[in-house]
């Protein structure tokens, strides 16, 4: 019997205080403060939303991510690609459709967490430099100035890249690799062991420092741009675009585009460094990247990458493949940070990134 008793006191017990938990978050969210599962929820809600908008972005412009990958490595000596139009038109003719999304797969692999801790990253960001900064002046209604926007974008922008470096780095070899390559990437996991067991750990972050670099104002300036470019709008109301203080979604696509040309166009150079840096030690490289009968341009570092493309092609090599990319990452950028905000709209989440 006194067991039974004390068995029924535990039950009781456990069910008082599950009302009670109960009645407390209640009470919570009455008074609009949010439990610690609540915040968790947000989070995760969020990590999707942002993993959602990368995905859709770049499926959305695959041939001419392709496109541009193709034009910044191919061999100098072996040139078979001279233009966008020309180059879509040659894979269309000896690929077929598949050839326009090769490395898609790879490539949203690679972008759906990239996106995700990249939204995350900077939403935590912009929460501390923002806490910080109310801290500093003492203004509790003080807001994020342009600059610091632009390092909270940067910040979330190498945590991002670095999280992913590798599944970016054989994402650009099965980009480049055609049927006719004489050893064939079978997919993403098989080419990251393929060069880690062929060229070793360090060959998987191969280009890593002018990713690094590029990336500040890269993802830095499309952040600071589009907030800034949004901020000015609901305050200005221009044309009545900022009516009833929400923007039109094809207003905020062009917020988008805008932040996407400036942010793409200040850091493409250190892109087609990167892109070359990736293909140095490719036992079997493709042709393109090889070219026939010449040898790949060796290169030893970011620096001696700038000096020899500089030396040999001239300085608009570092812009090849600037065209697809213009015309790809208006879309892209928009679209994602569109595709962001709807899905956190969808979901509930309470967090934005212009908070």
């Amino acid at each position: 019997m006194a067991s039974e008793d004390v068995v029924g006191k535990s039950r009781g017990d456990t069910a008082v205080t599950t009302i009670v938990n109960l009645a407390e978050e209640a009470k919570l969210a009455r008074e609009g403060v949010k439990g610690p599962g609540y915040q968790v929820l947000s989070i995760c809600k969020s990590l999707f939303a942002g993993g959602v908008a990368g995905g859709v972005s770049r499926t959305a412009v695959a041939p001419l991510e392709r496109m541009k990958i193709l034009l910044q490595v191919q061999n100098p000596h072996n040139i078979k690609y001279n233009g966008t139009v020309q180059g879509l038109n040659h894979i269309w003719k000896t690929e077929g459709l598949r050839g326009l999304f090769k490395g898609n797969g790879t490539n949203c692999a690679r972008i759906v967490p990239n996106s995700a801790v990249k939204f995350f990253s900077y939403e935590q960001a912009s929460s501390g430099i923002l806490w910080l900064y109310r801290q500093q002046t003492g203004d509790e209604d003080a807001q994020l100035s342009p600059l610091l926007r632009l390092g909270a974008g940067a910040c979330a922008g190498i945590i991002a890249m670095s999280a992913t470096y590798p599944m970016d780095m054989v994402r650009g070899r099965i980009t480049v690799q055609t049927e006719k390559s004489p050893y064939q990437y079978r997919g993403m996991f098989h080419a990251l062991g393929t060069v880690y067991r062929e060229e070793g750990f360090r060959a998987l972050y191969r280009g890593w420092l002018p990713s690094v670099i590029g990336v500040v104002p890269y993802v830095g300036l499309n952040f600071a741009v589009y907030e800034s470019l949004k901020d000015w709008l609901l305050r200005a109301n221009p044309y009545d675009l900022g009516k009833d203080n929400e923007l039109h979604v094809v207003t905020r696509l062009g917020c988008g585009a805008v932040a996407g040309t400036i942010g793409q166009t200040v850091a493409y150079p250190l892109d087609v460094i990167r892109r070359r840096m990736q293909m140095v030690g490719w036992n079997h490289a493709a042709s393109i990247v090889a070219g026939e009968g010449k040898d790949a341009v060796q290169y030893n570092g970011m620096i001696d990458a700038f000096r020899k493309t500089v030396r040999y092609e001239g300085v608009g090599a570092l812009y090849k493949g600037l065209v697809p990319n213009s015309v790809k990452v208006v879309p892209s950028i928009a679209i994602a940070f569109v595709t962001y905000e709807f899905v956190q709209k969808v979901l509930g989440v309470e967090m934005r990134i212009s908070d």
